[in-house]
């Protein structure tokens, strides 16, 4: 069974840093591309950060580029979205997401996102 499993989430103070894996089980992390998504509360669901399967091409959102960094280690069979700075506003439930032909552009529009993990929460707060 195809799974993606997020952890890592937890309640931080402002301005402190959280790693998030994404592990995934039953299939080879090599040949997909992997997004990372999250939903404040009240908001919709918007794409944060992905990372290609083959070339390390990446997108982050205006939101959070030069604060979240995204990697991939594959013989972990893991992505991990490394988050710096945090701000109350980066509350939220984070899930990670991907597929084979996965990809995220502009303002976190994506396509080919087959398989979801159920996520991880995330609390900004002092």
């Amino acid at each position: 069974q195809l799974q993606l499993v997020e952890s890592g989430g937890g309640l931080v103070q402002p301005g402190g840093s959280l790693r998030l894996p994404c592990a995934a089980s039953g299939f080879t992390l090599d040949y997909y591309a992997i997004g990372w998504f999250r939903r404040a509360p009240g908001k919709e669901r918007e794409g944060v950060s992905w990372i290609s399967k083959s070339d390390g091409s990446t997108y982050y959102a205006d939101s959070v580029k030069g604060r979240f960094t995204i990697s991939r280690d594959n013989a972990k069979n893991t992505v991990y979205l490394q988050m710096n700075s945090l701000k109350p506003e980066d509350t939220g439930v984070y899930y990670c997401a991907g597929g084979e032909v996965a990809t995220m552009w502009g303002s976190g529009y994506h396509y080919g996102m087959d398989y979801w993990g159920k996520g991880t929460l995330v609390t900004v707060s002092s």
